[in-house]
């Protein structure tokens, strides 16, 4: 299993939105929580279901659908 395999798209869970794999927790509030400044041991204290490797899978699942977004400078 690699990383990105953490990471996981169900239409029944939290409305089709990626989450880590048997959680409810989504990529996006994983990325907000370490963006406002706060520490993935912090995360890990509030959520301790979450592994260091579920963190890596969100940061990797976030930078491969950044490297699919087409940008048109035209538009």
């Amino acid at each position: 299993m690699t990383v990105i395999d953490r990471i996981s798209i169900d239409p029944n869970v939290r409305f089709g939105k990626a989450c880590v794999r048997g959680t409810r927790i989504t990529v996006g509030e994983i990325l907000e929580f370490l963006s406002s400044g706060r520490t993935e041991q912090e995360l890990r204290s509030d959520f301790p279901q979450l592994t260091h490797e579920d963190v890596l899978g969100c940061f990797a699942w976030a930078a491969l659908r950044e490297q699919r977004i087409k940008f048109d400078p035209a538009a």
